[in-house]
């Protein structure tokens, strides 16, 4: 099958050596460290920018080396794995560079693609202290100059805004505003004087303390006409557009914080002993585990196909960013309490369990719904499309071949075309489109494999369930302006809704291919279907399958992983490092 981008994801993580070693360079001790002294990770960034990783931020066309957004997924999830203040601090150029590969010219892209290779940071300035969210209220202005434009105005609470040398500016050059009255500006820091522009002081954060998270203002900073991007009056269409790519690379940061908290807990519950048993023996704890081993891998499949989407399915992304930046980052908060439970106390602490790694965990991740559109902001983009995904599914639209070459693992992924993104998916969504077809391929398969009976079932229910959801959908449809919570749970059941059609497609598109891998026992007779789909319909506020089996195989299959020093995921990954038997912290052994 084609393992290129878990291949390079390993590459990478056998360069940052191993996490458990604290000399390391990119230790978990180290990201402790420089969490507690509030500063940025330079060095570690700068061994990243060795390596290359850069270069995966550009597109192949532009003089770099990304060609396929699977693979920037998962070297950015090998990153978050180990500490989301790198991730987010050293990504967060990719997030700057992403509006001049939707809309610049092709020197301007070359010309940026030039620096960020040679490690130059990015940022990107939307936000603004009085109006977060709302892009059309923007305040930074753009007003003529000679040959551009003189820019004032401030933007606030931008990752990089200090650290940046380039930053892609959302300004407003109409001072009407509205849609056209944006455009975005790629401006160079190097190329101004420093009396036309002052960096706003770091803000101390709960979480990702090391980070720049900061601001900058401008005064009378002139800008030149080469440094828009597209054409004047479309930066918000550009901005949008970008955000569908953003939006669905932020699923990396939910992955790897999620699989650095379930190992975290995992060590803990093998290491603890309450009542002269394992805590992981115990039932309460082994159900706590699983259920949270098999959420992590739903968000997996979802990941996974969702960045393949962008190649195949590029006109429907303005659904799949808006599912996936929703349903990762919320998932996985829940799936970080659900294992904060587990740990107790030692949940909270420094020094007592893993260096107190889990505490950095949690806190970081909880910003990573904030970015590129909040939780509301992204169920929203969805409520405003009811309408076409309504059609859509009853009509069987959508793309349904773009869907079905995401699916198959072993396929190629055409080239990324730019010009296919949309700000509506026009004709619904082929992810919902393909369920039924899922559905009856997994049940005709159940038939001649009785083992596979769980799993269908479980899949009749969930097209159930999806016929339910849009036809709550409908009665929502055409909302404009305040949007009813009513609607918005609408919105949240059918993310769970297009979630199992990810794994139903992703499944009988590709489970054949794991065999006689090291991921087999997960893909075998639909193991790890059946739990996320059991999972999904607890999540829809729907009854269990009960299928108590599953879970405790998805147990075993976690325990072997990390005996083997292997990677809980639905592909063979190899992490760096000796695999080791979990160790009982320090107070664990005094009970």
């Amino acid at each position: 099958m084609r393992d290129t981008p878990y291949r390079l994801a390993e590459e990478l993580d056998r360069f940052l050596g191993d996490p458990g070693d604290p000399s390391g360079w990119f230790s978990h001790a180290r990201s402790v460290e420089l969490d507690e002294k509030e500063e940025f990770p330079a060095a570690i960034c700068r061994r990243l920018d060795d390596w290359g990783l850069p270069d995966h931020y550009v597109p192949a066309e532009h003089g770099g080396r990304l060609t396929d957004y699977e693979q920037l997924l998962q070297l950015m999830r090998a990153v978050a794995r180990r500490d989301l203040t790198v991730a987010i601090g050293h990504g967060k150029t990719y997030l700057g560079g992403v509006c001049v590969w939707v809309a610049g010219t092709p020197d301007q892209a070359a010309r940026l693609g030039a620096d960020i290779r040679a490690g130059v940071p990015v940022s990107l300035g939307l936000t603004e202290r009085a109006h977060g969210s709302d892009l059309l209220a923007g305040e930074v202005r753009g007003t003529d100059g000679t040959d551009g434009w003189l820019v004032n105005g401030e933007k606030w609470l931008i990752n990089n805004a200090t650290r940046g040398s380039l930053l892609s500016l959302l300004t407003r050059t109409d001072p009407a505003g509205g849609p056209r009255g944006f455009s975005v500006l790629l401006v160079d820091k190097r190329e101004l004087d420093k009396d036309h522009y002052r960096h706003l002081p770091k803000v101390h954060t709960h979480g990702i303390r090391g980070a720049d998270i900061s601001g900058i203002a401008f005064q009378d900073a002139p800008v030149p006409r080469s440094a828009l991007v597209g054409t004047e009056g479309t930066g918000l269409e550009t901005v949008l557009k970008a955000l569908q790519l953003t939006r669905t690379m932020c699923a990396a940061l939910s992955l790897g914080a999620a699989d650095h908290g379930l190992r975290l807990a995992q060590d803990f519950a093998e290491g603890r002993e309450l009542y002269g048993r394992r805590l992981s023996d115990l039932p309460q704890a082994r159900r706590t585990l699983g259920t949270a081993a098999a959420d992590v891998l739903v968000h997996e499949a979802l990941a996974t196909v969702a960045a393949r989407f962008v190649h195949t399915l590029t006109e429907e992304m303005s659904v799949t960013a808006a599912v996936t930046k929703y349903l990762l980052p919320s998932g996985t908060e829940d799936v970080l309490a659900q294992l904060t439970r587990l740990l107790g106390a030692r949940a909270f602490l420094k020094g007592v369990h893993a260096n107190g790694m889990f505490q950095k965990v949690e806190r970081d991740h909880r910003i990573v719904g904030l970015f590129d559109g909040n939780t509301l902001v992204n169920l929203n983009s969805l409520v405003n499309q009811f309408r076409s995904l309504v059609r859509g599914r009853g009509r069987g639209t959508g793309n349904l071949a773009g869907a079905q070459t995401a699916y198959d693992l072993s396929a190629p992924l055409p080239a990324l075309d730019p010009g296919r993104l949309s700000l509506v998916a026009r004709h619904g969504s082929a992810v919902l489109a393909g369920l039924d077809a899922s559905v009856a391929r997994l049940t005709a398969l159940a038939g001649e494999r009785p083992a596979l009976l769980p799993a269908a079932a479980a899949a009749r229910r969930i097209a159930e369930v999806t016929d339910r959801v849009h036809t709550d959908m409908e009665r929502w449809q055409g909302v404009i302006g305040d949007v009813p919570p009513a609607a918005f749970d609408t919105a949240r059941r059918y993310t769970l809704c297009h979630a199992a059609a990810v794994c139903l497609g992703l499944w009988t598109h590709s489970a054949p291919q794991f065999t006689g891998t090291r991921a087999e026992p997960l893909w075998r007779d639909g193991l790890w279907l059946r739990a996320g789909l059991d999972r999904l319909l607890t999540r829809l506020g729907e009854p269990d399958t009960g299928d108590t089996e599953a879970y405790d195989a998805l147990l075993d299959h976690l325990h072997t992983t990390r005996r083997s020093g292997e990677l809980f995921s639905l592909h063979p990954y190899r992490l760096p490092g000796k695999p080791t038997e979990p160790v009982a912290d320090a107070a664990t052994a005094r009970n």
